[in-house]
């Protein structure tokens, strides 16, 4: 049968320009939508398999030679608290600075550490204490602020690292750091990092997911872009989904009103036909993946509505993560979200909450952040517990990094601000390989220097990959001709300590 050459040259062009499922970062791209067929790093599309019940061997589409060793995690939930949450708001109880109130950070503690341009002019640094209560929590005896009651009656399931630092002092580069592992963008996050490595678990959703919670309070939210979840220099298909937290979870998921799904079915049937004639012209490889792409698109229009329809969650379900639950965007509602995820197979979720930049207002905002994630955290450890799936789920709470013990602008003992401070903070995991009832790590008396087991972001990373059964000097990827990885070239060690 002969065809006008202009006719499939024309498609061609098309297809490449327009894709069923936008590329929008709150859509699917044709890079993102790769990630859910199991592409071949040479663009060739894979036959799809079915979803996996192990956590042995490669997933679809990841590496033959990965997992190195026997993992002990096979997903990750990461929490992402954008703009730094104060250690010793939270965390990191220091007592003796109540006698340092409205006194000068000596020097020699700060030791011409540099500063931000927000409080690099100020004519002094006063102490800023604590102004909420902490008790201690556990067998382990955790200290946890009074603002996260739900958070400290799980201190026993959780590991606290206390002596975590970084060399970023601003956020765009710190966030950046702490998810790619360098302040530069246009590197591969965490998320496709595994995606590349470990492939999917399931044929019919993404390997990678971001979820953006919306905070209660919006004083001073940070920009949060799909730089953050792209894919960098490998290849596209290993960038992150975005689920929307309004409207339809991922845009054009559902047909057009008129169009059934027999419609829907023909369509897609005559332009694979139209794809399939177009590649015996022109041999673009591109073409099979587009074949594969609608089919996922189709697969997909299936399972996404049933993930994120909660009608069917108990009513003891609401009750661990709260009524909020029920809201879409709230964090909580992503909470549960990323259960139903990686229930389901997603390898690795990220969520990021943002205002957690607290330069002033800090008794304002704090008990309006811990309130949104407080007892959603705690519900889904538990619900992970319940459903047996704590042991080989890692759950990370953190963010880029600290605040300062001085106080930026006003100063009075029921209100203060914080600025940037990169030199320690923390985080906490669960689950997934970690020593639950640990705590790692230890700040002088100022919450500004490490006294003892500080864990670099390149630690960090190599520690989630190792639970992952990945050794992370033997994951790389060759680009302009480096074997590059996640924990670059600088020595990165694993926190053996808090691996159980």
């Amino acid at each position: 049968m002969n065809h006008p050459q202009h006719l499939i040259e024309t498609l061609n062009q098309s297809f490449k320009r327009r894709r069923f499922l936008t590329g929008t970062a709150q859509g699917f791209g044709y890079a993102a939508l790769g990630s859910l067929l199991g592409l071949q790093t040479g663009g060739h599309a894979r036959a799809a398999a079915p979803l996996l019940a192990s956590s042995q061997g490669p997933g679809i589409g990841g590496l033959p030679s990965l997992p190195h060793f026997a993992p002990k995690a096979k997903r990750v939930i990461y929490f992402h608290m954008v703009g730094g949450p104060a250690q010793m708001d939270l965390y990191d109880y220091k007592p003796v600075m109540n006698d340092w109130y409205d006194k000068d950070l000596p020097e020699s503690v700060r030791a011409g550490q540099r500063l931000t341009t927000m409080t690099s002019g100020q004519s002094r640094f006063p102490i800023a204490p604590s102004k909420f209560a902490f008790k201690q929590h556990g067998q382990s005896g955790m200290w946890v602020s009074e603002l996260l009651p739900y958070t400290s009656k799980m201190a026993d399931d959780m590991c606290f690292i206390r002596s975590m630092h970084t060399e970023a002092i601003n956020h765009e580069p710190a966030i950046t750091f702490i998810q790619s592992g360098n302040q530069i963008t246009g590197r591969p996050c965490i998320g496709s990092w595994l995606s590349y490595g470990l492939g999917s678990m399931n044929e019919n959703l993404p390997t990678f997911v971001v979820l953006v919670a919306e905070p209660s309070n919006t004083e001073q939210v940070q920009a949060i872009s799909a730089r953050l979840w792209a894919s960098g220099f490998l290849p596209g298909q290993h960038a992150g989904v975005s689920f929307r937290s309004k409207g339809d979870p991922i845009l054009y998921i559902n047909n057009p009103p008129g169009v059934t799904s027999d419609v829907r079915r023909k369509t897609l049937d005559g332009i694979n036909q139209l794809n399939r004639i177009a590649y015996e012209k022109i041999g673009d490889p591109e073409t099979n993946t587009r074949i594969e792409q609608y089919e996922m698109a189709f697969r997909m229009q299936a399972s996404v509505p049933e993930l994120t329809d909660l009608s069917q969650e108990s009513n003891q379900t609401f009750e661990l993560y709260g009524e909020a639950a029920k809201k879409p965007g709230t964090f909580a509602n992503t909470a549960l979200m990323s259960r139903r995820l990686v229930e389901r197979g997603v390898r690795f979720v990220q969520v990021y909450h943002n205002n957690w930049d607290t330069h002033g207002n800090s008794a304002g905002r704090l008990p309006d952040q811990c309130r949104d994630v407080d007892q959603p955290c705690w519900g889904l450890i538990q619900d992970l517990k319940q459903r047996g799936m704590l042991d080989d789920t890692l759950v990370i709470w953190g963010g880029e990094f600290g605040r300062t013990i001085y106080s930026q602008g006003g100063l009075s003992r029921e209100n203060y601000g914080r600025d940037h401070h990169p030199r320690c903070f923390t985080m906490w995991m669960a689950g997934g390989g970690i020593k639950p009832g640990t705590i790692y790590g230890e700040t002088d008396e100022f919450s500004y220097n490490i006294v003892r087991d500080p864990v670099h972001v390149r630690d960090f990373h190599a520690t989630i990959l190792h639970l992952l059964g990945i050794e992370h000097d033997r994951f790389t990827f060759k680009a302009q001709g480096l074997d590059s990885r996640l924990t670059g070239v600088e020595h990165a060690r694993i926190i053996k300590e808090i691996l159980a």
